[in-house]
């Protein structure tokens, strides 16, 4: 008997909302393929720009994937590091739902999903990468004018804190982090093709020589008037860490 995905949100999983199983989205919910339809997505932003100063569209489409890829992270890593089972998240199989400013705030999956095919990094996340993330950038760095880079990184900053935070959890086996982390390790793929989730994180030492944990690229959102940067942020991470002694995180902002 499968263990219940709601049975793992506790520990490092207790902020975040377990996945709505049933047999049919709920009327509520924004079918996942349909954030490939632009005038969708679109909206989408725009939405959730009202609820920000300024109109830097790259910005926005940074900040609103942060939240998105946040709550996909989390109950995928889950999932697939504690149950060795691959969720149903390709776009074309899921829906999400989103509050009144437009963030996603939960997925809807029509089933628990199935035991992995296999327990390699480089293809363990393949239907998770290549089914949603890949797409999904695809679209938002054209709709925005942002680099497909700025959003890869976003993924893979929650995907990196979500591989060592699921590690800490009481169900966790010794070593579950070591193949998310073996992947995003690696510049390519075995077959040669560019691994966008290579190093989305760095340990630096601060001038305290702690190590103050710093993605490798910016997430934009300082760009918008009501926000500095982020906790992680490489343009100020070393000095803010330094200086606050505040501990590092993964901003959902």
């Amino acid at each position: 008997m499968t263990l219940a995905l709601s049975h793992l949100y506790y520990g490092p999983l207790e902020h975040f909302t377990p996945p709505v199983i049933g047999e049919a989205f709920p009327s509520d919910a924004i079918c996942g393929e349909s954030l490939l339809d632009a005038s969708v997505l679109s909206d989408l932003l725009a939405r959730f720009a009202l609820q920000h100063e300024g109109d830097d569209l790259k910005a926005i489409a940074s900040l609103w994937s942060k939240w998105h890829f946040a709550n996909v992270a989390a109950p995928a890593l889950a999932a697939n590091l504690l149950l060795a089972r691959e969720l149903p998240l390709a776009l074309d199989e899921m829906a999400i739902i989103t509050n009144e400013e437009s963030r996603t705030t939960q997925l809807v999956l029509l089933h628990e999903g199935k035991p992995l095919g296999s327990l390699d990094a480089f293809t363990r996340f393949e239907q998770l990468l290549q089914g949603h993330i890949a797409p999904l950038i695809e679209k938002l760095a054209g709709l925005s004018g942002a680099s497909p880079k700025v959003f890869w990184s976003n993924f893979g900053n929650y995907f990196e804190y979500f591989s060592h935070a699921t590690a800490e959890h009481p169900m966790a086996l010794s070593g579950l982090a070591e193949e998310p982390l073996r992947l995003i390790k690696h510049r390519a793929y075995p077959d040669g093709r560019r691994n966008p989730l290579f190093m989305p994180v760095r340990y630096l030492a601060d001038k305290s020589e702690k190590s103050c944990r710093t993605r490798r690229l910016c997430c934009l959102r300082y760009r918008l008037p009501e926000f500095s940067y982020c906790g992680n942020c490489p343009l100020e991470c070393t000095r803010s860490q330094s200086t606050s002694g505040d501990a590092p995180r993964a901003d959902l902002r």
